[in-house]
């Protein structure tokens, strides 16, 4: 781990709030289980807490450890994680116990797995991490770090540099809880 990344761990682990890249946008992170932090985001980026955040793991082996994952959803997951996807799946147990509740508070959550090095190893280093674009609530995503930083400023203490640049466009979002899975269409 590099020390860029050593930084941004320790950042999360103090409850500080990461912006870090994914194959997608950029991300905003705090640790999913820190509710002070997870707090600190939602009133960084100006949305209602009750508005679900994501959850950016290292691996799809992780999200069965706080999902409920039905044959069908494995078969997804494997076939298109590390992706470009957000999957809803029925949280465990494990995930009420230790997610924030704008995390693991509601009937279903959002997993990431990004095909991004840096997003995977964050999570994999720091824990579990929120997933949700690095910019200001109702704003367009933040193309560049120089971007996030003139919407976020200081409330994000850590800034990985964003290489390789993703897609530019959100993740799409996947319900994997009824028998197929289906696409959710973002208004």
């Amino acid at each position: 781990m590099g020390p860029a990344l050593s930084n941004a761990v320790k950042a999360l682990r103090r409850g500080g709030l990461v912006v870090y890249p994914t194959d997608t946008v950029l991300g905003l992170g705090a640790l999913a289980s820190d509710r002070s932090a997870v707090r600190k985001l939602i009133a960084a980026k100006g949305r209602s807490p009750t508005q679900p955040i994501s959850v950016c793991l290292s691996s799809t082996e992780e999200v069965e450890r706080y999902a409920l994952v039905s044959p069908m959803a494995r078969r997804f997951l494997r076939r298109h994680l590390p992706g470009p996807f957000t999957v809803l799946l029925l949280p465990s147990p494990e995930a009420f116990r230790r997610f924030a509740p704008s995390v693991g508070g509601g009937s279903t959550i959002g997993f990431r797995v990004p095909d991004h090095p840096v997003a995977r190893e964050l999570a994999r280093a720091a824990g579990p991490v929120t997933a949700t674009s690095a910019n200001r609530h109702g704003a367009p995503p933040a193309r560049t770090v120089a971007d996030v930083r003139r919407a976020l400023g200081a409330a994000v203490s850590v800034y990985l540099p964003a290489l390789p640049l993703g897609s530019g466009e959100p993740s799409t979002v996947v319900d994997l809880i009824g028998p197929e899975p289906r696409e959710i269409v973002r208004s």
